[in-house]
This record gives structure tokens, C-alpha cells and sequence, in this order.
């Protein structure tokens, strides 16, 4: 979502309803390898409806979990009550998170980066709040490798997907992005997938990096 408390009700039921394919044995495998081995206190950037919940070991004590649209912010919080661990949801934006500096052991992003309006401020205010030795999580799609898939992402980011897709983009290298921000990546897997469109296939990252 964008770096503004933002409102788009018919994009985030269309999200919500999505969700029985996010839902796959396919997206769920994704998801706990994402979340598989942390503990302590966790920050869930762009929880969208909450759908890492269910996911999250035993072993983590906390997360607070961020979310700026309140339509899925509002399915988050039902969410959270059902998470086999304890989740606080808030209102707050990933340019500005409403947490302390170096206050939690691990960060997670799920296909949000894509969608923040300044990802370069979000994965700042991420590197703030992560304590030194934390870790990012990270499941997002990327831009493709292939030069013709680039420029069909990049221009359907300069036309109307974003626009469409509560502002996602298509062609960010998040990746490097991470990287620049100061992190170092521990573990990147990359794979095509799209739940529930098999025919069109985004490439995506996941894995994890680590504040030095």
C-alpha cells in the first residue's frame, strides 16, 4: 500500500476474496517457509487481511502487524483472534512505522514492497526498526530477467496495473533494493508463481536478510 492512510474498499474485497486461491497448498508452503524459524518479537509490514497469521511459529511471542487500508486492516484484526500467536493490528504506513528504533528481532514483508509508494523509505524505516543481527523476511514478486518481460512489466507500471492493483508495480527489483538498504541477503529463493492465474506466472523472491 502507499506511504498514505488510504481507503480502496472495492480493491480490498477483491483482495479478501482472492484469498481462497492464496489459500493453495502451493501459497501456503510459500508462506511457512517464509515465517518458518522465528522467535521473539516480529513486525508484520502491509498485513493486508492476515494472512500469514495462521503461519507464524510458536516461538515467536508478538507480532504487530501494520496495515494502512482499513477494509483489510478491520479482516486483520478478526484475523488475529484466531492466530495461534499473540497479534496486535495498527494503523501506520511502511514510510512511517508507528514502532521504536531497534524494538523488534524480525521484520516481515509479503508482497507489499511492490505496492509502497517510496520502497527505498519503507526498507529505511524497516532497517530502523529491526534491532542489529535482526532479520527481514521477505516474499515479494520482482522484475523478470528476461529483457521482454521487463518492458511489458514496466509498461504496465506506467500505464494502469498500478492503478488497478492498489498500487502495485511489477517491474521493482526489491532484491537489490533490500540490499541497498543495507541489509544482507542470507537466502533468496526465486520461482514463478501466480496463485489461482497458472497461466500468467510472476517471478517472485523469498527469503531472508539480516541487519548487520
Amino acid at each position: 500500500m502507499s506511504e498514505e492512510r488510504i481507503h480502496h474498499p472495492l480493491f480490498a474485497r477483491l483482495y479478501m476474496r482472492a484469498g481462497s486461491n492464496r489459500s493453495s497448498p502451493e501459497e501456503q508452503a510459500h508462506r511457512r517457509r517464509l515465517l518458518a524459524g522465528l522467535a521473539g518479537t516480529v513486525i508484520e509490514v502491509g498485513a493486508g487481511n492476515g494472512l500469514n497469521f495462521p503461519f507464524y511459529p510458536p516461538t515467536v511471542q508478538h507480532v504487530l502487524a501494520v496495515e494502512p487500508e482499513r477494509t483489510l486492516r478491520a479482516a486483520a484484526i478478526a484475523a488475529a483472534a484466531e492466530a495461534p500467536v499473540r497479534v496486535t493490528v495498527l494503523d501506520g504506513v511502511a514510510g512511517g512505522l508507528p514502532a521504536e528504533d531497534e524494538s523488534f528481532d524480525a521484520a516481515v514483508v509479503s508482497l507489499v514492497l511492490c505496492s509502497v509508494r517510496d520502497q527505498e523509505r519503507a526498507l529505511a524505516e524497516l532497517h530502523r526498526v529491526i534491532r542489529p543481527g535482526g532479520e527481514l523476511r521477505f516474499y515479494e514478486h520482482v522484475v523478470a530477467e528476461q529483457p521482454a518481460s521487463v518492458r511489458l512489466q514496466r509498461l504496465a507500471d506506467l500505464t494502469v496495473w498500478p492503478r488497478c492493483a492498489g498500487g502495485c508495480h511489477l517491474g521493482r527489483d526489491t532484491g537489490a533494493a533490500i540490499t541497498r538498504a543495507g541489509f544482507v541477503i542470507e537466502r533468496c529463493e526465486r520461482f514463478l508463481f501466480m496463485p489461482g492465474i497458472p497461466i500468467v506466472k510472476l517471478p517472485h523472491i523469498l527469503g531472508s536478510a539480516r541487519r548487520p
